[in-house]
């Protein structure tokens, strides 16, 4: 399987291996282009525009950051946990909640996601802003739109989006920094997601979520809710697995779509009392999808993965990401 995903990975590799150029972005084609088409689309000027990329460089560090390994090796569950729900994590968070209780308590009234949820969430992200990354935004975002084809769409919206957050905010676009993804903040929201979900939640007439940490609780909460979050609903629990029915649940994804009564007939069963959500097994009808968290040489651990642990999905596209954001919520909840 290894060897597999090496040589499928192989052609992807070599579009991004050719050396970056030095110079900037300013006498590039296809970045005229996106400048010409920022023009029509938005009316930006054309000469602030170029005058922008002429000031920037490719970021070497970022195609390295953002490279899928040469050898991917296979993925642990227990040590992607042990990264995320480990000692000083969990006393930062727990110093982030009585610190800032009030205003989590406030957003779960508001929004219907537990305190615990959002700090979280907040700590598997940046450590509760220690760590928010020093990358200047436009030039990361810039690298990543002009010179990493895989997912230069993607990034390519992105920039748009930055530009559009600058101009909004007044504020020059290179002033923004973070991650090399451009991911802004102590939540870490790609630009896409500052417009689109931030709140000033400490209502001091702007919205900051590089300094202002009741303004990033407000915008993640705000960020579930607006995916589908279920008030007072379970995450996930844990189940065992008996039966010829594992490989079909598991390659329906992870949308919930199969209740408990269902996939019971299939060999799944709840773990009660196991760690996973108080009195989820009262809800036998609730849709869920089976999650596998594999370790190598270890057992996988099995859950059921419901509504709210798809929307933990929706931030981070990867169910190691969600069931940490789970258990470190367990660790810091009262």
């Amino acid at each position: 399987m290894i060897r597999l995903l090496a040589l499928l990975l192989a052609p992807l590799l070599a579009l991004v291996t050719t050396p970056l150029h030095a110079e900037n972005y300013g006498n590039r084609d296809d970045v005229r282009a996106f400048v010409a088409e920022m023009h029509e689309r938005h009316g930006f000027d054309r000469d602030q525009l170029s005058a922008l990329f002429r000031k920037t460089k490719p970021i070497a560090a970022v195609i390295k950051y953002i490279m899928p390994p040469k050898d991917p090796g296979v993925r642990s569950w227990q040590a992607y946990r042990g990264r995320f729900v480990e000692p000083k994590r969990i006393a930062a968070g727990r110093r982030f909640i009585a610190t800032h209780g009030a205003s989590l308590d406030a957003a779960a009234t508001r929004y219907g996601v537990p305190s615990e949820v959002i700090a979280a969430i907040i700590g598997v992200e940046t450590i509760y802003g220690r760590n928010m990354g020093s990358f200047g935004t436009f030039a990361a975002l810039t690298t990543l739109a002009f010179d990493y084809p895989p997912r230069a769409e993607l990034f390519r919206r992105e920039l748009e989006e930055l530009l559009l957050l600058a101009r909004e905010e007044d504020r020059d676009p290179l002033a923004y920094t973070g991650s090399y993804a451009g991911a802004i903040g102590l939540p870490q929201f790609l630009p896409s997601s500052r417009r689109r979900y931030a709140v000033d939640y400490d209502e001091d007439g702007r919205i900051d979520l590089a300094t202002s940490p009741i303004d990033a609780i407000g915008s993640v909460a705000r960020f579930l809710s607006e995916h589908g979050w279920e008030k007072d609903a379970p995450i996930a629990d844990l189940v065992s697995v008996d039966g010829d029915g594992i490989a079909s649940l598991l390659a329906e994804g992870i949308a919930p779509k199969r209740t408990l009564t269902e996939m019971g007939t299939m060999g799944i069963a709840l773990k009660v009392g196991a760690g996973g959500t108080a009195n989820a097994e009262n809800f036998p009808d609730r849709p869920a999808a089976l999650i596998d968290l594999v370790t190598p040489d270890a057992p996988t651990e099995y859950r059921l993965g419901y509504k709210n642990f798809w929307v933990i999905t929706r931030y981070n596209r990867s169910s190691f990401y969600a069931a940490s954001v789970m258990d470190l919520a367990a660790a810091l909840r009262p």
